[in-house]
C-alpha cells in the first residue's frame, strides 16, 4: 500500500504538535511562539513532507496517468471539495464517500487498484483520491481514450458519474465538470486554472421551459407522482428539505427515471444558479417514505397523525450532501426564495413547524438536511423575501454594535471590507489573500482567506484610540471544515508592543463574537493581526474583529 499522508488534525496530532485541548469557547491557548522578528513560528508539522491535499491531487494524477484538471472538476461536481460520509437518501443508490463521492463497488474496485483498503477508500482523503484516480485510469483503457486529448476524456467522466439518464450524463459532462475546467474554479483549498477544452460527448439539449409553478425553474417532468387525497388531508401544509447525497445532474436525473420510484418536487444547485421542478405542487411527489408523527415536530398538526408525509407536504432536494461542512451561500438564498414563493401560494406558515428536514420526520434512516444546514439564516431569509426585504443586507451597517453607547464608551467593529470602516478603523492584508463569501455565517459582505503555511502575512485589524484604555478583543469568522483548528492570533497596543498571542479553532463558533481576551492598550492604532503561519493543509479567515472597551 502506498504510504498515506496525514491531512487532517486527530487527537493524537493534537497531543504531538504540544496544542493544548479547546474549552468551549473555540479559544485555545497554545505553545506557539514568535520569532525575533516578531513572526509566529509553526508548530511541529503533522505532516513531515509538508504536503497539502493539492499535491495529493498532482501526484494521484501522474501516478494513474489521469487529467489532474479533470480529477478536480469531477471532485467539485460530485462534493464540491468537502470530505462526505456516506448517507442514503434515495433506495437503490449507494452512498457517496470522500472528496470523490465514491460509491459502491467503485470503493472496493479503486481500493484494490489503488492499494488500500475499502475502509480507507471511504475515510482517508489521500486514499480516496488516488481510489478515484486509479478508476479513471482503468475506465481511460477500457475506453480506449487518447490520453493527451482532455476533451475525450468527457466519456470517462460520464461513466464514472453511474448517471443513467443520456441527458443527465450530457449535463453532467457539459455543465458541470467541463465547465468548472472551462471557467476554472477556486475555492479556499484548492483552485483548478481555465482551459479551453472542449468535450467530445453528446450534447445537452439545452431544455429551458419555466417551472409550471415556479417560473424560474427549469421543467423537467419526472412520471413518478400521484394524485393528493382530497380534502384538507392533502392540501400542502409543510415544505420538506432534502439533500441528494450527490451531484445536481445526479440527482435530477434519477428523480425523473421510472425505475426510481422516488420523485421531489424540486432539486436546487450547489449554487443556486438553477433549480428544476420535476413534479407540479398540486400533485404528490414521492419523497419522503414515512408516515406522519406529529410527536417529531412538537404536535405540530396531529390531525394528519398516520397518514403518508407524502401527502400533504412539498419536497425539495439540494445538490450536497447532509454530512458537508458547510453550504453555499448561492444555495441557501434561492432556496429560500423557492421556500418564499410556495409559501405564499400554499398558504403555509414559516417557521421550523411547517418547514422541517427530512430526518426530522423519518429518523429512523435519514438525517438530512444534516447537522450544518443553517437553519436560522434560512428561515430568516424565507422571512425577509416574502415581506418584501431585502434578504441579504449588512448585517450591521453601523460600524458601531453599541446602539446607545454610554458617554465616553469605546465600542468598535473593524471589518474586512474598509468601505464598511468608520474613521479609525482600517484592514490591512497583502496580494496573497483571496476575498469571498463562499462560506455562510460571515460578517457584513464577506471575508478574506489564506492557506496556511510556513510565512506569517498577516491581516491587521487596526482601531485607533485617543486615550489608553482596557479593551476586549474579539473575532468574527464563518466556520467550517476547512478552517484551522489553530489559527494565530497576535495583539499589539499602539506602541507596538506584542500582548499576547492566541490561537482559536475556527472549524468551530462561526458566525458570532468569540473573546480573544482583554488587554490595557495604549492611545495609537492597537491592532490584533491574524497569520497564516499554523498547521499546513487548512485556511485561516479574516473577517472582522471588535475592539470593546470593558470596565
Amino acid at each position: 500500500m502506498k504510504l498515506r499522508r496525514t491531512l487532517a488534525i486527530t487527537a493524537t496530532a493534537l497531543l504531538l504538535t504540544g496544542c493544548a485541548a479547546t474549552d468551549d469557547t473555540g479559544v485555545q491557548e497554545g505553545p506557539v511562539q514568535p520569532d525575533d522578528n516578531g513572526n509566529i513560528v509553526p508548530p511541529n508539522e503533522l505532516n513531515p513532507e509538508g504536503l497539502g491535499i493539492d499535491v495529493v491531487f498532482d501526484e494521484a494524477a501522474s501516478d494513474f496517468d489521469v487529467p489532474v484538471s479533470l480529477l478536480k472538476a469531477i471532485a467539485w461536481t460530485e462534493t464540491q471539495w468537502h470530505m462526505v460520509e456516506g448517507n442514503v437518501e434515495f433506495e437503490g443508490q449507494d452512498p457517496a464517500y470522500g472528496i470523490m463521492g465514491l460509491r459502491g463497488e467503485q470503493i472496493t474496485e479503486g481500493a484494490k487498484l489503488a492499494g488500500f483498503e475499502a475502509e480507507e477508500v471511504r475515510t482517508d482523503p489521500e486514499a480516496n483520491i488516488r481510489a478515484a484516480a486509479a478508476l479513471l485510469s482503468v475506465y481511460g483503457d477500457e475506453l480506449e481514450v487518447e490520453r493527451s486529448d482532455l476533451g475525450s476524456w468527457a466519456r470517462v467522466a460520464a461513466a464514472y458519474s453511474r448517471i443513467e439518464d443520456e441527458q443527465g450524463q450530457a449535463y453532467y459532462i457539459h455543465n458541470q465538470v467541463y465547465s468548472v475546467m472551462q471557467h476554472g474554479m477556486e475555492s479556499e483549498v484548492l483552485s483548478i486554472a481555465p482551459q479551453d477544452v472542449i468535450p467530445t460527448f453528446i450534447a445537452f439539449d439545452g431544455n429551458s421551459n419555466p417551472g409550471p409553478d415556479y417560473a424560474e425553474a427549469i421543467w423537467r417532468p419526472s412520471p413518478n407522482n400521484s394524485s393528493r387525497p382530497s380534502g384538507t388531508k392533502g392540501d400542502p401544509q409543510m415544505v420538506i428539505i432534502h439533500t441528494c447525497e450527490g451531484s445536481y445532474s445526479g440527482c435530477w436525473s434519477w428523480l425523473r427515471n421510472s425505475n426510481s420510484g422516488v420523485s421531489a418536487h424540486y432539486v436546487v444547485n450547489n449554487t443556486g444558479s438553477e433549480i428544476t421542478q420535476l413534479v407540479r405542487e398540486n400533485r404528490k411527489a414521492w419523497h419522503i417514505g414515512a408516515s406522519y408523527k406529529c410527536s417529531r415536530n412538537s404536535g405540530t398538526k396531529c390531525n394528519l397523525e398516520g397518514t403518508s408525509s407524502n401527502n400533504f407536504t412539498i419536497g425539495i432536494e439540494h445538490a450536497g450532501h447532509a454530512s458537508q461542512s458547510s453550504w453555499n451561500g448561492g444555495l441557501i438564498d434561492s432556496s429560500a426564495k423557492l421556500v418564499c414563493d410556495i409559501t405564499k401560494d400554499q398558504g403555509i406558515p414559516i417557521d421550523s413547524f411547517h418547514i422541517v428536514g427530512h430526518g426530522q420526520l423519518q429518523p429512523n434512516n435519514r438525517v438530512d438536511p444534516g447537522a450544518n444546514w443553517p437553519w436560522s439564516t434560512y428561515l430568516s431569509k424565507i422571512s425577509d423575501y416574502c415581506n418584501g426585504n431585502n434578504p441579504n443586507p449588512n448585517p450591521n451597517p453601523n460600524p458601531n454594535p453599541n446602539p446607545n453607547p454610554s458617554p465616553g464608551s469605546f465600542d468598535v467593529v473593524v471589518d474586512s471590507n474598509n468601505a464598511a470602516n468608520p474613521t479609525g478603523a482600517e484592514v490591512q492584508v497583502g496580494g496573497s489573500w483571496t476575498a469571498s463569501n463562499n462560506v455562510s455565517g460571515f460578517y457584513n459582505t464577506g471575508y478574506w482567506w489564506r492557506s496556511t503555511g510556513g510565512s506569517s502575512d498577516l491581516a491587521r485589524f487596526r482601531a485607533y484610540l485617543d486615550a489608553p484604555k482596557k479593551i476586549e478583543v474579539m473575532a468574527w469568522w464563518s466556520s467550517a471544515g476547512d478552517r484551522s483548528p489553530n489559527a494565530p492570533w497576535i495583539i499589539y497596543d499602539g506602541n507596538g508592543n506584542q500582548l499576547d498571542v492566541v490561537t482559536v479553532n475556527q472549524q468551530q463558533n462561526g458566525g458570532q463574537w468569540v473573546s480573544l481576551g482583554v488587554y490595557n492598550m495604549s492611545a495609537g492604532w492597537n491592532e490584533a493581526a491574524l497569520s497564516r503561519w499554523t498547521t499546513s493543509g487548512y485556511v485561516v479567515v479574516a473577517d472582522a474583529v471588535r475592539f470593546r472597551e470593558v470596565p
